[in-house]
């Protein structure tokens, strides 16, 4: 499976989300790291932060507009290394009020799994529906 394809599919897991399922996705010490907020180390701690991310917001529908790969483009071959960006809305709802944010997300994937997920946001829209802003 290339980055893109890898990518993708991850991308639509995230509907009905399963935290073990989208965990494996992740090699054993990669980092997510929501730009506001302070990065998450290791597969067993991203989990953990998915399920609760999970329980206060349920599933997310991220909407991807564009995204881009550098690696696994190959017409010979599916390498399973590169990086891949995207630009997307991440729509889920948080107290009642559905919460459309925009959102561009970087992925590095070495031998078939994300070594590092960086996304970057602003929080406001977040806040406002938590009633913080």
């Amino acid at each position: 499976m290339t980055p893109d394809q890898l990518v993708t599919q991850f991308c639509a897991e995230w509907i009905e989300p399963d935290p073990a399922k989208i965990a494996e996705y992740f090699a054993e010490d990669a980092v997510y790291h929501n730009i506001p907020m302070e990065p998450v180390i290791g597969r067993d701690a991203i989990r953990e932060f998915i399920a609760g991310f999970i329980a206060a917001f349920g599933g997310i529908d991220f909407r991807v507009h564009r995204q881009l790969t550098d690696g696994g483009q190959s017409p010979n071959a599916e390498e399973s290394s590169g990086v891949v960006m995207n630009e997307r809305i991440d729509v889920f709802t948080l107290n009642g009020t559905v919460v459309e944010l925009p959102v561009v997300g970087v992925f590095e994937i070495t031998d078939g799994k994300i070594t590092t997920w960086r996304d970057y946001f602003d929080m406001a829209p977040i806040q406002a529906a938590a009633g913080g802003g």
